[in-house]
Protein backbone atom coordinates (compact mmCIF):
# COMPACT_ATOMS: atom_id res chain seq x y z
CA UNK A 1 0.00 0.00 0.00
CA UNK A 2 1.57 3.30 -0.76
CA UNK A 3 2.54 5.71 1.85
CA UNK A 4 -0.41 8.25 1.10
CA UNK A 5 -3.13 5.16 0.94
CA UNK A 6 -1.64 3.78 4.37
CA UNK A 7 -1.74 7.15 6.01
CA UNK A 8 -5.72 8.03 4.98
CA UNK A 9 -6.42 4.15 5.71
CA UNK A 10 -5.22 4.72 9.53
CA UNK A 11 -6.66 8.36 9.84
CA UNK A 12 -10.13 7.07 8.99
CA UNK A 13 -9.49 3.69 11.60
CA UNK A 14 -8.09 5.80 14.07
CA UNK A 15 -11.09 8.05 13.79
CA UNK A 16 -13.70 5.33 13.69
CA UNK A 17 -11.83 3.55 16.66
CA UNK A 18 -12.24 6.98 19.00
CA UNK A 19 -16.24 6.86 17.57
CA UNK A 20 -16.59 3.21 18.91
CA UNK A 21 -14.74 3.79 22.26
CA UNK A 22 -16.98 7.25 22.82
CA UNK A 23 -20.29 5.58 21.55
CA UNK A 24 -19.21 2.17 24.25
CA UNK A 25 -18.21 4.66 26.79
CA UNK A 26 -21.57 6.29 26.63
CA UNK A 27 -23.65 3.58 26.78
CA UNK A 28 -21.47 2.20 29.92
CA UNK A 29 -21.85 5.31 31.71
CA UNK A 30 -25.53 4.58 31.77
CA UNK A 31 -25.71 1.32 32.02
CA UNK A 32 -23.09 1.08 35.24
CA UNK A 33 -25.58 3.75 36.50
CA UNK A 34 -29.09 2.57 36.18
CA UNK A 35 -28.00 -1.71 36.77
CA UNK A 36 -24.66 -0.57 38.70
CA UNK A 37 -22.99 -3.35 36.66
CA UNK A 38 -18.96 -3.22 37.49
CA UNK A 39 -17.95 -5.74 34.46
CA UNK A 40 -15.79 -3.29 32.72
CA UNK A 41 -13.45 -5.73 30.76
CA UNK A 42 -16.08 -8.00 29.30
CA UNK A 43 -18.10 -5.11 28.10
CA UNK A 44 -15.14 -2.94 26.90
CA UNK A 45 -14.11 -7.19 24.70
CA UNK A 46 -17.79 -6.65 23.28
CA UNK A 47 -17.63 -3.72 22.12
CA UNK A 48 -14.50 -4.15 19.90
CA UNK A 49 -15.93 -7.43 19.17
CA UNK A 50 -19.42 -5.47 17.40
CA UNK A 51 -17.31 -2.33 16.11
CA UNK A 52 -15.48 -4.32 14.12
CA UNK A 53 -17.79 -7.10 13.06
CA UNK A 54 -18.74 -5.82 9.67
CA UNK A 55 -14.73 -6.36 8.53
CA UNK A 56 -14.76 -9.57 10.74
CA UNK A 57 -17.81 -10.77 8.71
CA UNK A 58 -16.62 -10.53 5.63
CA UNK A 59 -13.61 -12.61 6.06
CA UNK A 60 -15.16 -16.06 5.93
CA UNK A 61 -18.81 -17.15 4.99
CA UNK A 62 -18.92 -18.66 8.86
CA UNK A 63 -19.15 -15.71 10.02
CA UNK A 64 -21.36 -13.75 8.33
CA UNK A 65 -23.73 -13.51 11.21
CA UNK A 66 -21.35 -10.90 12.32
CA UNK A 67 -21.78 -9.00 9.05
CA UNK A 68 -25.49 -8.59 9.71
CA UNK A 69 -24.33 -7.64 13.46
CA UNK A 70 -21.80 -4.84 11.58
CA UNK A 71 -24.51 -3.49 9.44
CA UNK A 72 -27.04 -2.70 12.03
CA UNK A 73 -23.85 -1.20 13.85
CA UNK A 74 -23.54 1.47 11.30
CA UNK A 75 -27.06 2.72 12.11
CA UNK A 76 -26.14 2.85 15.77
CA UNK A 77 -22.76 4.84 15.15
CA UNK A 78 -24.58 7.06 13.00
CA UNK A 79 -27.08 7.95 15.26
CA UNK A 80 -25.03 7.67 18.54
CA UNK A 81 -22.57 10.52 16.86
CA UNK A 82 -25.79 12.79 16.75
CA UNK A 83 -27.53 12.05 19.96
CA UNK A 84 -24.75 10.97 22.31
CA UNK A 85 -22.65 14.60 22.16
CA UNK A 86 -26.28 16.34 22.76
CA UNK A 87 -27.12 13.68 25.52
CA UNK A 88 -23.76 14.49 27.05
CA UNK A 89 -24.68 18.28 26.94
CA UNK A 90 -27.61 17.75 28.21
CA UNK A 91 -26.12 16.33 31.77
CA UNK A 92 -23.97 18.69 32.38
CA UNK A 93 -26.65 21.39 32.39
CA UNK A 94 -28.48 19.39 34.78
CA UNK A 95 -25.51 18.86 36.78
CA UNK A 96 -25.55 22.80 37.15
CA UNK A 97 -28.99 23.20 37.88
CA UNK A 98 -28.12 20.73 40.92
CA UNK A 99 -30.17 17.79 39.47
CA UNK A 100 -28.26 14.80 40.94
CA UNK A 101 -26.01 12.78 38.54
CA UNK A 102 -27.30 9.46 38.60
CA UNK A 103 -30.93 11.07 38.15
CA UNK A 104 -29.36 13.43 35.02
CA UNK A 105 -27.78 10.05 33.59
CA UNK A 106 -31.25 8.09 34.00
CA UNK A 107 -33.73 10.26 32.54
CA UNK A 108 -31.33 11.29 29.82
CA UNK A 109 -30.33 8.20 28.57
CA UNK A 110 -34.04 6.84 28.57
CA UNK A 111 -34.99 9.70 26.66
CA UNK A 112 -31.96 8.83 24.15
CA UNK A 113 -33.28 5.32 24.27
CA UNK A 114 -36.71 5.89 23.64
CA UNK A 115 -35.43 8.39 20.37
CA UNK A 116 -33.13 5.29 19.16
CA UNK A 117 -36.19 2.91 19.19
CA UNK A 118 -38.28 5.00 17.38
CA UNK A 119 -35.73 5.93 14.76
CA UNK A 120 -35.30 2.21 14.62
CA UNK A 121 -38.45 0.92 13.95
CA UNK A 122 -39.11 3.88 11.37
CA UNK A 123 -35.97 3.17 9.73
CA UNK A 124 -36.90 -0.20 9.70
CA UNK A 125 -40.23 -0.41 8.02
CA UNK A 126 -39.35 2.20 5.63
CA UNK A 127 -36.51 -0.17 4.37
CA UNK A 128 -38.73 -3.23 3.70
CA UNK A 129 -41.92 -1.43 2.99
CA UNK A 130 -41.17 -0.23 -0.52
CA UNK A 131 -43.43 2.00 -2.50
CA UNK A 132 -44.17 2.28 -6.28
CA UNK A 133 -42.82 5.82 -7.45
CA UNK A 134 -44.54 7.00 -10.82
CA UNK A 135 -42.86 9.11 -13.75
CA UNK A 136 -44.97 10.52 -16.91
CA UNK A 137 -42.94 11.42 -19.45
CA UNK A 138 -43.44 12.26 -23.20
CA UNK A 139 -40.45 11.56 -25.77
CA UNK A 140 -40.82 13.35 -28.99
CA UNK A 141 -39.88 10.66 -31.18
CA UNK A 142 -41.61 7.68 -32.94
CA UNK A 143 -41.21 4.43 -31.50
CA UNK A 144 -41.88 2.12 -34.27
CA UNK A 145 -45.87 1.01 -33.51
CA UNK A 146 -45.62 2.07 -29.83
CA UNK A 147 -47.66 4.99 -28.99
CA UNK A 148 -46.82 4.22 -24.91
CA UNK A 149 -44.24 2.26 -23.35
CA UNK A 150 -44.49 1.11 -19.51
CA UNK A 151 -40.70 0.66 -17.67
CA UNK A 152 -40.29 -1.27 -14.67
CA UNK A 153 -37.46 -0.15 -12.58
CA UNK A 154 -35.52 -1.13 -9.69
CA UNK A 155 -32.23 0.05 -8.85
CA UNK A 156 -29.61 -1.09 -5.84
CA UNK A 157 -31.23 -4.58 -5.09
CA UNK A 158 -27.96 -5.36 -3.09
CA UNK A 159 -29.46 -9.41 -3.00
CA UNK A 160 -26.30 -10.74 -0.85
CA UNK A 161 -26.20 -11.49 3.35
CA UNK A 162 -29.00 -8.95 4.45
CA UNK A 163 -31.25 -8.48 1.05
CA UNK A 164 -32.50 -12.00 0.33
CA UNK A 165 -35.74 -13.87 -1.18
CA UNK A 166 -38.21 -12.27 1.15
CA UNK A 167 -37.40 -8.88 -0.57
CA UNK A 168 -37.07 -10.07 -3.75
CA UNK A 169 -40.50 -11.73 -3.45
CA UNK A 170 -41.75 -7.65 -2.75
CA UNK A 171 -39.78 -6.71 -5.99
CA UNK A 172 -41.57 -9.88 -8.18
CA UNK A 173 -45.18 -8.92 -6.48
CA UNK A 174 -44.62 -5.61 -7.27
CA UNK A 175 -44.01 -5.78 -10.74
CA UNK A 176 -46.67 -7.99 -11.63
CA UNK A 177 -49.09 -5.35 -10.22
CA UNK A 178 -47.40 -2.79 -12.50
CA UNK A 179 -47.33 -5.30 -15.62
CA UNK A 180 -44.64 -3.01 -17.35
CA UNK A 181 -43.42 -3.28 -21.32
CA UNK A 182 -39.81 -3.87 -20.12
CA UNK A 183 -38.02 -4.32 -16.64
CA UNK A 184 -34.34 -2.35 -16.49
CA UNK A 185 -32.26 -2.91 -13.31
CA UNK A 186 -29.67 -0.37 -13.32
CA UNK A 187 -26.67 -1.78 -11.29
CA UNK A 188 -25.84 -2.96 -7.70
CA UNK A 189 -28.31 -6.10 -8.49
CA UNK A 190 -25.68 -7.85 -5.68
CA UNK A 191 -24.13 -6.91 -2.67
CA UNK A 192 -20.56 -7.04 -3.48
CA UNK A 193 -20.48 -11.20 -3.44
CA UNK A 194 -22.26 -13.52 -5.40
CA UNK A 195 -21.73 -16.25 -3.05
CA UNK A 196 -24.91 -15.65 -0.94
CA UNK A 197 -26.80 -15.23 -4.07
CA UNK A 198 -25.83 -19.21 -5.41
CA UNK A 199 -25.95 -20.41 -1.48
CA UNK A 200 -29.89 -19.17 -0.99
CA UNK A 201 -31.05 -20.09 -4.64
CA UNK A 202 -32.19 -16.57 -5.31
CA UNK A 203 -32.26 -17.29 -8.81
CA UNK A 204 -34.65 -19.36 -8.76
CA UNK A 205 -37.14 -16.83 -7.47
CA UNK A 206 -35.59 -13.91 -9.47
CA UNK A 207 -36.10 -15.72 -12.65
CA UNK A 208 -39.73 -14.73 -12.46
CA UNK A 209 -38.79 -11.17 -12.89
CA UNK A 210 -40.24 -11.10 -16.39
CA UNK A 211 -41.45 -8.30 -18.88
CA UNK A 212 -42.65 -9.10 -22.88
CA UNK A 213 -39.49 -7.33 -23.70
CA UNK A 214 -37.15 -8.45 -21.29
CA UNK A 215 -35.37 -7.84 -18.59
CA UNK A 216 -31.88 -6.20 -18.85
CA UNK A 217 -29.08 -4.79 -16.11
CA UNK A 218 -26.13 -3.14 -16.29
CA UNK A 219 -23.09 -3.59 -13.77
CA UNK A 220 -23.16 -1.40 -10.91
CA UNK A 221 -19.71 -0.43 -8.32
CA UNK A 222 -21.01 -3.53 -5.97
CA UNK A 223 -20.59 -5.80 -8.93
CA UNK A 224 -16.93 -4.35 -9.52
CA UNK A 225 -16.27 -4.57 -5.29
CA UNK A 226 -17.35 -8.51 -5.52
CA UNK A 227 -14.62 -9.13 -8.08
CA UNK A 228 -16.50 -11.93 -9.84
CA UNK A 229 -18.26 -10.51 -12.31
CA UNK A 230 -17.87 -13.46 -14.96
CA UNK A 231 -19.64 -15.75 -12.89
CA UNK A 232 -22.18 -12.70 -11.61
CA UNK A 233 -22.58 -12.32 -15.80
CA UNK A 234 -23.31 -16.47 -15.96
CA UNK A 235 -25.95 -16.22 -13.02
CA UNK A 236 -27.89 -13.96 -14.88
CA UNK A 237 -27.71 -15.28 -18.47
CA UNK A 238 -29.48 -18.34 -16.53
CA UNK A 239 -31.99 -16.78 -15.49
CA UNK A 240 -32.62 -14.85 -18.66
CA UNK A 241 -31.73 -11.27 -17.14
CA UNK A 242 -29.26 -9.36 -20.02
CA UNK A 243 -26.61 -7.46 -18.68
CA UNK A 244 -25.72 -5.11 -21.23
CA UNK A 245 -21.87 -4.03 -20.58
CA UNK A 246 -21.13 -1.30 -22.54
CA UNK A 247 -23.81 -2.60 -24.95
CA UNK A 248 -26.42 -1.15 -26.84
CA UNK A 249 -29.61 -3.47 -27.96
CA UNK A 250 -32.43 -2.69 -30.22
CA UNK A 251 -35.67 -3.38 -28.87
CA UNK A 252 -38.61 -5.14 -31.21
CA UNK A 253 -37.26 -2.27 -33.91
CA UNK A 254 -38.35 0.77 -31.95
CA UNK A 255 -36.28 1.89 -29.34
CA UNK A 256 -32.56 1.69 -27.92
CA UNK A 257 -31.37 0.65 -24.50
CA UNK A 258 -27.69 1.40 -23.59
CA UNK A 259 -25.92 -0.19 -20.59
CA UNK A 260 -22.94 1.18 -19.62
CA UNK A 261 -20.57 -0.35 -17.82
CA UNK A 262 -19.77 1.34 -13.90
CA UNK A 263 -17.42 4.35 -13.49
CA UNK A 264 -16.01 1.63 -11.26
CA UNK A 265 -14.61 0.23 -14.21
CA UNK A 266 -11.38 0.34 -14.99
CA UNK A 267 -12.12 1.29 -18.94
CA UNK A 268 -15.21 2.08 -20.21
CA UNK A 269 -16.69 2.95 -23.31
CA UNK A 270 -17.43 6.86 -24.08
CA UNK A 271 -21.53 7.67 -23.94
CA UNK A 272 -20.29 9.12 -27.96
CA UNK A 273 -18.69 5.77 -28.92
CA UNK A 274 -21.94 3.74 -27.77
CA UNK A 275 -23.72 5.99 -30.05
CA UNK A 276 -21.99 5.24 -32.84
CA UNK A 277 -23.91 3.15 -34.76
CA UNK A 278 -27.54 4.15 -33.17
CA UNK A 279 -30.27 5.08 -35.05
CA UNK A 280 -30.47 8.83 -32.89
CA UNK A 281 -33.98 9.31 -34.40
CA UNK A 282 -35.47 6.82 -32.34
CA UNK A 283 -35.79 6.59 -28.51
CA UNK A 284 -32.83 6.15 -26.88
CA UNK A 285 -32.65 4.84 -23.04
CA UNK A 286 -29.66 4.61 -21.11
CA UNK A 287 -28.62 2.75 -17.90
CA UNK A 288 -25.95 4.22 -15.98
CA UNK A 289 -25.62 3.26 -12.27
CA UNK A 290 -23.99 6.31 -11.11
CA UNK A 291 -25.79 9.64 -12.11
CA UNK A 292 -23.13 11.61 -13.53
CA UNK A 293 -22.42 14.00 -16.63
CA UNK A 294 -26.22 14.27 -17.36
CA UNK A 295 -25.09 17.31 -19.46
CA UNK A 296 -23.00 14.96 -21.43
CA UNK A 297 -26.32 12.09 -22.06
CA UNK A 298 -28.01 15.59 -23.04
CA UNK A 299 -26.06 17.01 -25.67
CA UNK A 300 -25.57 13.53 -27.09
CA UNK A 301 -29.21 13.26 -28.01
CA UNK A 302 -30.06 10.70 -25.00
CA UNK A 303 -33.99 10.66 -24.24
CA UNK A 304 -33.92 8.87 -20.40
CA UNK A 305 -30.77 8.30 -18.18
CA UNK A 306 -31.89 5.97 -15.48
CA UNK A 307 -29.78 5.43 -12.19
CA UNK A 308 -29.54 4.77 -9.05
CA UNK A 309 -26.37 4.47 -6.53
CA UNK A 310 -26.92 7.28 -4.05
CA UNK A 311 -30.00 5.40 -1.50
CA UNK A 312 -30.42 9.45 -1.43
CA UNK A 313 -28.15 9.11 1.34
CA UNK A 314 -30.39 6.07 2.99
CA UNK A 315 -30.58 7.72 6.18
CA UNK A 316 -31.01 11.14 6.65
CA UNK A 317 -29.37 13.60 7.09
CA UNK A 318 -27.07 11.82 4.95
CA UNK A 319 -29.08 12.97 1.77
CA UNK A 320 -27.53 16.51 2.48
CA UNK A 321 -24.08 15.09 1.74
CA UNK A 322 -25.81 13.14 -1.72
CA UNK A 323 -27.34 16.49 -2.90
CA UNK A 324 -23.80 18.62 -2.92
CA UNK A 325 -21.88 15.45 -4.62
CA UNK A 326 -24.66 14.79 -7.73
CA UNK A 327 -26.33 17.49 -10.19
CA UNK A 328 -29.28 15.03 -9.41
CA UNK A 329 -29.11 12.68 -6.70
CA UNK A 330 -32.49 11.29 -6.44
CA UNK A 331 -36.18 12.30 -8.52
CA UNK A 332 -36.88 13.52 -11.49
CA UNK A 333 -35.09 16.47 -13.59
CA UNK A 334 -34.87 17.28 -17.54
CA UNK A 335 -32.28 18.87 -19.00
CA UNK A 336 -32.95 19.66 -22.67
CA UNK A 337 -34.47 16.83 -23.93
CA UNK A 338 -33.27 14.44 -21.07
CA UNK A 339 -35.12 13.02 -18.95
CA UNK A 340 -33.36 11.89 -16.04
CA UNK A 341 -34.44 9.81 -13.34
CA UNK A 342 -32.26 8.60 -10.15
CA UNK A 343 -33.51 6.04 -7.69
CA UNK A 344 -32.98 5.75 -3.97
CA UNK A 345 -33.08 1.85 -4.62
CA UNK A 346 -35.10 -1.08 -4.01
CA UNK A 347 -32.69 -2.61 -1.49
CA UNK A 348 -30.11 -0.92 0.92
CA UNK A 349 -26.19 -1.56 1.93
CA UNK A 350 -25.45 -2.03 5.16
CA UNK A 351 -27.92 -1.21 7.86
CA UNK A 352 -31.42 -3.11 6.68
CA UNK A 353 -32.63 0.49 7.90
CA UNK A 354 -33.68 3.88 5.55
CA UNK A 355 -34.60 7.60 7.53
CA UNK A 356 -35.36 9.47 5.42
CA UNK A 357 -35.49 7.81 2.09
CA UNK A 358 -37.50 4.51 0.84
CA UNK A 359 -37.00 1.41 -0.62
CA UNK A 360 -38.57 2.25 -4.07
CA UNK A 361 -39.65 0.76 -7.50
CA UNK A 362 -39.53 3.17 -10.18
CA UNK A 363 -42.96 3.28 -12.63
CA UNK A 364 -42.43 4.97 -15.61
CA UNK A 365 -44.61 5.50 -18.51
CA UNK A 366 -43.69 7.23 -21.67
CA UNK A 367 -45.87 8.49 -24.77
CA UNK A 368 -43.88 8.81 -27.95
CA UNK A 369 -45.23 11.44 -30.26
CA UNK A 370 -43.61 12.51 -33.34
Amino acid sequence: MKPRAFAIVSGILLFYSFLVFFIGWNIWVWLSTVFQLDQVVPYSILIALIGYSYILGRLHVTLTPLKVVGSYWFAIVQYAAILFPIADLSVLVLRLFAVPAESSIFWVGLVVLVLFIGIFMRGHWNAWNPIVRKYEITIPKRAGSYEKLRIGMASDIHLGSIVGNAHLHRLISEMNVIQPDIILLPGDVIDDDIDPFIRKNMGSVMKHLRAPLGVYAVLGNHEYIGGKIPEYLKQMEAIDIRVLVDETVKIADSFYVIGRKDRAARERMSLEELLNDVDTSLPLIVMDHQPYHLDVAAKHGVDLMLSGHTHRGQMAPNHLITRRIFELDWGYKQKEQLHAIVSSGFGLWGPPFRLGSRSEIIQIDITFKS
